[in-house]
This record gives structure tokens, C-alpha cells and sequence, in this order.
């Protein structure tokens, strides 16, 4: 297989806020957008980052995202808030959210704010990573926008793969930033099988009668796998509870399928929690902790055959600094829908 192309990040920046402002997303609104689905691809969250934006076009043309909205907070306490993102992108919801709960953290240590009324928001990593540069810890859950799981043992798709998101200050290493699907595949990657023509590995996905599925062309035709069998279940369970049931926003046979649908408001849920270093003790002392614990995980005895233990993070911190140089690898298929979004919006394609 040939290379993929490489695009420099300004420039699928640029494209990406020129797609929104043609489907009357005001600029600056346009621009954040843009700017949190590079940062994505550059991380290296293929299926959540530029690979969406024909998705997203198609949903703000099919009247289901309110591109001017009115986000605002609807209750409030020193720790706490809950968000009401009035239909808008997910990426500006969150990001409201996540500012306000660095706020708030700051004097009351730790801070918890919910959102309802949002959207899909792209990987979850980018607002768990949000408060590392406010010297504090992050942590993100979200209801999937889409329903992939059945309750364990069952065939019903009532949950969702309903992500986990934790970013750990660190003095010298980089950020420790766990990032995961209670499934054990998310649902962006087997779509990016498809269109790259890929097939799945066993493991994540299983048909209605117990088998293997491979074929992400054919996931209609069964449900992901939950990390750890029963345990997986239960998490996505709990997130979805935290996430969407406490934040009056969709969970269950409420959510809404936003792959196949284009009309519909999802009312996704989202919670962000910040929690400040400085509240709990000495800031440096505590990321030289960090970095003594990175090290010997780093360093200790390793399996035969095993080159190199990696730690939560590692791997998406190396592709930002070579995608940061080199550009984000795009594939032809990608490329090609790419292209049909600029000929369809009448704008300046990509280069």
C-alpha cells in the first residue's frame, strides 16, 4: 500500500473552518471547531477528528445541530454547574464546560460540571487534557452518540460505548492520558476500517448468533465487545449514568443514532471533572511523583519478545510531535469524501 498523504495541520485547520462557516457557523465558532478536530488527528484519534466532518455537515444541513447556540449554564453550586449546550456542536459545548470546571476549581479544589443538549465532541482525551495546563487533573465521561452494546448476555443495543477520559500533570514526562471506549474497539475505528476498506481484528464485534464479525461493512449485523466481558458492561453502564441520567440528557433506548440519522437532536451528555494539584499538597512535588512512577512502570522487567512498555499517552504524544512536523497521513478514501464536502459547499478544497 502506498503512503498516505501528508496535510500540515493548518491546513486541514483552515479547510475544516471554511466547511462550517459555508453551513453558516459563525467564524469564530468555526474556528474552535476547527482547532479541537486537528488537535485530534494530530493526537493521532483518526476516527474523530476530520474523518467526521462529512457527518457533521450532513447533521447541521439536516436541521439537527443548532449552529448558533445559546450555551449557558442552567445550575450552578462552588463545585458543580450543569451545562445547557442549547443543541450546539459538542466541541463548543465541552468546551465551555471544561473552562468553567478549571474555574471553579481553582478555589474549591475540585470541580464537577455536566452537560445535556450537546453533541458529539470528538475524542475524549481533549478535554481530560484541558486542565494540565492549569496544574490539574482531568477527567471526562460521555453517553456515546450512538447505541453499539447490549447489556451483558443480551442482544438489545442499550448502551453505547460511552467513553473514559483521565490526563495526569507530569513535571518531565509527558502527561500521563488514558483515553478509552467501554467497548473494546470504539465505533469511530470501525468506520474507519470501512472506508479504508480494512477488516476488523476478532474481538471487536460479534454477530447476533455469537460469531465473530470481521466486516465493518456488515456491523449492522452485530454489537462491540465490552473491555473485560461483564465488568466493561458495568462501567458503561455507570458512565452512562453519570454522564447522561444525571444530566437529564439521552441514555439507553433514548440515544440517538447519529450515524444514521441526520434530523434528529441527540441530546448527548457529557461531565467534565478538574482537580487542582495545588489543593491536595505541593504541585511539583507531586508531578516529580509522577515522573519517578513513569519511569520504573517504564523501566521494569519485560515479557521475552516485548520491545518497550508504553504508558497511557506515550503513543499519541510521539505522533503530535512527528504529525506536528510532518503533517497528518490522509488516506485516499478519506481524501476523496474530503473533496466531495468542498464540491458540495462550494469551497476552496483541500491542497
Amino acid at each position: 500500500m502506498p503512503e498516505p498523504e501528508r496535510i500540515k495541520a493548518h491546513d486541514l485547520e483552515a479547510f475544516i473552518a471554511r466547511a462550517f462557516e459555508a453551513v453558516h457557523v459563525p467564524a469564530p465558532d468555526a474556528k474552535i471547531i476547527a482547532e479541537l478536530m486537528t488537535r485530534a488527528d494530530v493526537n493521532g484519534s483518526e476516527g474523530h477528528g476530520i474523518f467526521r466532518l462529512p457527518q457533521y455537515i450532513r447533521r447541521i444541513q439536516g436541521g439537527a445541530v443548532n449552529v448558533r447556540p445559546e450555551i449557558r449554564v442552567e445550575r450552578e453550586a462552588p463545585a458543580m454547574a450543569l451545562v445547557h449546550g442549547d443543541n450546539g456542536m459538542g466541541h463548543l459545548v465541552m468546551r465551555f464546560a471544561t473552562r468553567l470546571a478549571i474555574e471553579k476549581a481553582r478555589t474549591a479544589g475540585v470541580a464537577w460540571v455536566g452537560a445535556k443538549w450537546s453533541n458529539h465532541a470528538g475524542p475524549a482525551s481533549l478535554y481530560a487534557a484541558m486542565p494540565l495546563e492549569h496544574d490539574m487533573i482531568g477527567m471526562y465521561l460521555a453517553v456515546g452518540s450512538a447505541n453499539h452494546l447490549p447489556p451483558w448476555g443480551g442482544l438489545e443495543m442499550l448502551l453505547s460505548t460511552n467513553p473514559l477520559a483521565v490526563a495526569v500533570p507530569t513535571q518531565e514526562e509527558p502527561p500521563l492520558v488514558l483515553d478509552m471506549a467501554t467497548t473494546v474497539a470504539a465505533y469511530g475505528k470501525v468506520k474507519t476500517k470501512a472506508q479504508r476498506g480494512e477488516m476488523m481484528p476478532v474481538g471487536w464485534m460479534m454477530d447476533r448468533n455469537g460469531n465473530p464479525l470481521t466486516d465493518p461493512k456488515r456491523s449492522n449485523e452485530g454489537f462491540l465487545l465490552p473491555i473485560g466481558e461483564y465488568k466493561g458492561y458495568g462501567l458503561a453502564l455507570i458512565i452512562g449514568l453519570l454522564a447522561g441520567t444525571l444530566n437529564q440528557a439521552a441514555m439507553g433506548p433514548d440515544v440517538v443514532d447519529f450515524n444514521a440519522d441526520d434530523t434528529t437532536p441527540t441530546n448527548t451528555g457529557h461531565a467534565i471533572v478538574a482537580i487542582s494539584l495545588a489543593a491536595f499538597g505541593d504541585v511539583t512535588a507531586f508531578k516529580r511523583s509522577v515522573d519517578t512512577l513513569v519511569r520504573d512502570l517504564r523501566g521494569s522487567k519485560r515479557l521475552p519478545g516485548v520491545e518497550r512498555i508504553w504508558l497511557p499517552g506515550e503513543q499519541s504524544h510521539a505522533k503530535r510531535i512527528e504529525r506536528s512536523a510532518t503533517g497528518v497521513p490522509m488516506p485516499p478514501a478519506l481524501l476523496a469524501s474530503l473533496a466531495e464536502v468542498a464540491r458540495e459547499l462550494g469551497i476552496v478544497p483541500l491542497a
